[in-house]
Order: C-alpha cells, then structure tokens, then sequence
C-alpha cells in the first residue's frame, strides 16, 4: 500500500510540473518594441601635446542595432570639415590629410604649449561642435622600477613614485610601450586617477601591461598583463586638465561594466558641446625602463 501510494504522490508531482510548465507556455507572448532612432551625432577624438601639431579624428555615431560592415563604416567618416584650434593667441585650420576621405585631421602650423588652453570648433553639415581642452604643467615621475610578482619567476609590473603638488585637481594618465613589441602607447585599465586623495602627498603605484583595444592577436598566456626581465619599456605620464579626466574615467567604467547586467549605468562625460567624444590636452613626461634580472 505504502508503496502505491508513493508511486501515485511521484505520478502526481509529475503532472503538477507538465500543468505548469502548459500554463506558463500560454502565457507566453512575442512584443515587439520599436526603438526610436537617435539622433546623429558628429563624434570628436581629439588630443593636442606638447610640441606636436594637434591633432583632431572625426565620424558620425551610429544606432546600436545599425549594420556594421565597410559600407557602413564608410558612411560614418566625417569630409570636407572645416576644422580650426585656437589657443588664445593664433587660430590654425586643420589639413584633412587623406583628402576626400576624411577622418584625420592635422594642424598645419601649430603646436601644443604648456600652459595654453586651446579651443575646437568644427563646422560640417550644417553643425557646429565645439571643445575646450588645456595642457596643464607637466608633473613628471620621480622615480620607475620593476618588480616581480610574489611566486612569479620573472613576471611583474612597472612600478613608479611620485609627488602630487599641494594643489587639488590635478588629474593624470599613464600610457606605456615595450621597445620593439608594441606600436603604440598603451593605457591599461584604470590608466586615470585624480589627487582627491592623494594632494600634495609622495606615493608609489605600479601599473600592469596594457593591451590594444579588439587586438587580432590576444594575449591569452600567463604574461597578459605582465613585464618581464628581457623588456625596455617607455612610459609616457601624462597630466591632463580634470574635464580630461572625467572623460576617460567615464569610459573605462563603461568598459569595465559592459555586458554586466547588474553594473550601474555608466555614461560618457564628455566635453564636446554639439557633438559627442573628448578633446584631450596631454603633458607627457617619458622615461626608459631596462628590465633586468
């Protein structure tokens, strides 16, 4: 008897699931939501240093569902701008320098000097964008070093130390490249910091090794991140106005909560008026680093 009755309470349970699952099935219905399309904006990557002609990359955003392929990408190159820097003193106009294609555009005579703020405006397709940026006096590294990580053999980070001056709101940004490894200045994640915490204080940092953005070779091996003895590194320290700041904190929390569903929203703080992106002054201080065991 115990027996048929404990087949019949499995037998039971089992039903109960199948009802289950019919009814949530018929409740089931497809809605479809018709997202408005925003609208375009012109999107600004600009950076002025000193000694070197700024230098000004711009495009058209794009809808987030829109088709990505070079047709497309094609279309989202901004032409024929007109693209002038003024930096309180001369107003330069800025060369499209693969003409009729767009995207880069150069200085012809200006460069960037400490301590000048410089202003941006591009005029296309009947908008306006503007920006502001200054190149801040530059604050240089102390002193730069590596160390090996606890239980690694010749793996580490670069470490450096510094002095804040006792003046709140300098902001910086570290870039760095490996000697005949990387083409370009790389900023690792978390590559900003501001001196809330830190005014007028002496402190060291270190930094991991930074990778390139949709890289078409990964590192995937237990040096992603690491320096190691056999490496000549040059960093490129880089203290920047505090918009500058803000912007690129912005962004690499937006990168850093992609595809979390549970992340806070993030959203770029931009300085374009008009548009979208950052107009960027850096003063850069560089120095060499031999790594040896």
């Amino acid at each position: 008897m115990k027996t048929n009755i404990k087949k019949l309470n499995k037998a039971t349970s089992y039903i109960v699931i199948v009802v289950s699952l019919l009814f949530f099935a018929s409740c089931e219905k497809d809605i479809t939501v018709d997202l408005p399309k925003g609208e375009t904006q012109i999107v600004v990557e600009g950076y002025v240093e000193i000694d070197a002609p700024p230098y000004v990359f711009l495009s058209k955003s794009a809808g987030y569902f829109d088709p990505i392929d070079s047709s497309s990408l094609a279309n989202l190159v901004v032409k024929g701008a007109a693209v002038t820097i003024n930096d309180g003193i001369t107003t330069d106009s800025l060369v499209e320098i693969f003409a009729g294609q767009g995207y880069l555009y150069v200085a012809k005579t200006m460069k960037g000097i400490e301590g000048r703020t410089y202003t941006l405006t591009v005029i296309t397709e009947g908008k306006t964008v503007t920006a502001t940026t200054t190149l801040p006096k530059r604050i240089a590294l102390d002193s730069l070093w590596f160390k090996v990580e606890t239980n690694l053999d010749s793996l580490g980070f670069v470490w450096a130390h510094m002095k804040d001056p006792d003046t709140l709101g300098n902001a910086y940004r570290w870039f760095a490249k490996r000697i005949t490894k990387d083409d370009n200045y790389i900023p690792p994640f978390g590559s900003v910091f501001e001196d809330k915490f830190i005014n007028g204080t002496e402190f060291d940092f270190a930094f991991p090794r930074g990778e390139m953005p949709n890289s078409a070779n990964p590192d995937t091996t237990i040096e992603r991140g690491y320096y190691k003895f056999g490496d000549t590194v040059i960093t490129k320290f880089c203290t920047i106005d505090y918009p500058s700041f803000k912007f690129w904190r912005s962004a690499e929390n937006q990168a850093g909560s992609n595809g979390n569903p549970f992340a806070a929203p993030a959203f770029l703080l931009s300085n374009v008026i008009g548009g979208a992106g950052v107009f960027c002054g850096y003063s850069a201080s560089y120095d060499t680093l031999i790594i040896k065991p």
